[in-house]
């Protein structure tokens, strides 16, 4: 039985406590979905439909027009999740009697297969910090964790000192919505970690502090300080100007499945809910066997 009509903001609202609390979604899922639904709501308004009346016709339509707007391919898609959640809530908290977005689709053609670096281009960017100072010891840590566990780059600046084991080959990374998950992390980066604690962390630790990657301040990293390293060694090593350290997250899966890796696997080692958001490393792969197949092949 439908319960009495209530305002868009308060559904929204609603909304947004339910997905902290129940879907326990990170804060900045939490914003962007709140953008995306006071958009449509926006959209709604111009279309003189209250947000419980609105069609599946019109959905598609407010898609559309985001993505005309400008909006990426991924915002788009993720414009579309948010609706569909919004209104599988509205329909499960008895506000809206049918959910219009229950068919409305993501639109995947749409999306653009991430960018990935060789074997040999990641070898070469890991390689530029080679220097012997506490903070050439730090980055040449950093890039090589990254690279070995797939991990974000709020993950990264998130690790605490007890989250990596050198012994055993893994460590703890808290990913979206505080779930954890357990990584392991390859000889390289231990012997590049075991490095950095011993000799670069101790000079950089200025005061107490778990945190395991420590600025020159002795302070936690921000996603943006990661980013202008990462940015300053990518140039050293020829990359684009716009490459960014998420390139090494997609590199670690699609060098996984390239060379034999099961999905499932990588699903769990990057932290994805849903294995479709894996299967685009997939394409990646199929996309890149077929350029080389056409750049060797004699009759290609």
């Amino acid at each position: 039985m439908m319960r009495g009509s209530a305002s868009a903001g308060s559904v929204l609202s609603e909304f947004l406590d339910y997905l902290a609390v129940e879907r326990g979604l990170s804060r900045n899922t939490l914003l962007a979905y709140g953008r995306d639904i006071e958009q449509l709501l926006v959209f709604l308004e111009r279309e003189k439909t209250p947000w419980n009346g609105a069609t599946e016709e019109l959905l598609a339509r407010f898609v559309r027009s985001r993505s005309r707007a400008g909006s990426s391919a991924r915002s788009t898609a993720r414009q579309v999740s948010a609706v569909r959640a919004f209104y599988k809530y509205g329909l499960t908290e008895g506000r809206i009697s049918e959910n219009p977005a229950a068919s409305l689709e993501t639109p995947a053609a749409w999306m653009p297969l991430p960018k990935v670096l060789s074997f040999r281009d990641v070898e070469s960017l890991i390689s530029k910090a080679d220097g012997t100072d506490p903070l050439s010891i730090r980055d040449r840590a950093m890039l090589e964790t990254l690279y070995a566990s797939g991990l974000r780059v709020s993950e990264l600046v998130s690790l605490k000192t007890g989250d990596i084991n050198l012994r055993e080959g893994f460590l703890i990374c808290r990913g979206k919505g505080g779930k954890e998950r357990i990584v392991p992390v390859g000889a390289s980066a231990r012997t590049a970690v075991d490095r950095y604690v011993l000799e670069a962390r101790p000079l950089l630790e200025k005061r107490s502090t778990d945190v395991l990657f420590l600025t020159r301040r002795s302070r936690a990293f921000t996603r943006q300080g990661v980013w202008k390293i990462f940015r300053r060694y990518a140039r050293e090593s020829g990359l684009p100007e716009k490459t960014s350290p998420h390139i090494l997250r997609h590199s670690f899966a699609t060098h996984l499945l390239e060379r034999g890796a099961d999905l499932r696997s990588v699903q769990i080692m990057l932290g994805h809910s849903q294995i479709t958001t894996t299967q685009i490393y997939t394409h990646v792969s199929r996309e890149r066997l077929r350029i080389i197949y056409n750049k060797f092949h004699p009759r290609a």
